[in-house]
């Protein structure tokens, strides 16, 4: 499972494997492009990195944070360019995408919507078992990856049902 905090400076990307109870730490980073570079050339990076992610770990899902910057609108077109690279990368190795709000996220973790991000932090090491102290954008990518994880058995009955 690889979950992605997307960002087009700062792109969080963490693999987890398992299930919600057993989930194993395999790999984060955070990606960073230099705001100097042109645009098509960050988003290239942004592709190949993904990508070579993909193929490398062969994620059987991925999770993306699904950001709603409403007051912000520079921000959520630079946002938006990497969440579509993102999305591209992942259709061209045919794993499946699934987002989530950062309220989901929190609620998943910590129990409440509202939780600060040191709480995320906190619930992403004790789950993960690690000790190692992270950038944020890591930190948020392995936080929705094991969102996912917790997910995944009720959307896979949901849609079961929804077949029938």
């Amino acid at each position: 499972m690889l979950g992605i905090d997307p960002g087009l400076a700062n792109l969080g990307l963490g693999l987890v494997e398992g299930d919600v109870r057993k989930a194993r730490h395999l790999y984060h980073v955070c990606l960073t492009t230099e705001s100097a570079w042109i645009m098509p050339r960050r988003l290239q990076y942004i592709h190949e990195e993904v990508s070579r992610l993909l193929t490398e770990y062969r994620p059987d899902a991925v999770a993306i944070e699904d950001q709603i910057l409403r007051k912000q609108a520079d921000v959520a077109f630079k946002v938006g360019q990497a969440f579509g690279v993102v999305q591209l990368a992942c259709a061209q190795a045919g794993v499946p995408v699934h987002t989530y709000g950062p309220m989901q996220v929190k609620r998943s973790l910590v129990g409440t919507g509202r939780a600060e991000k040191e709480q995320v932090i906190y619930m992403v090491k004790a789950s993960l078992g690690v000790r190692e102290l992270f950038n944020n954008h890591a930190a948020d990518a392995l936080a929705l990856a094991l969102t996912h994880l917790a997910s995944a058995p009720l959307q896979a009955r949901t849609a079961g049902l929804a077949l029938r």
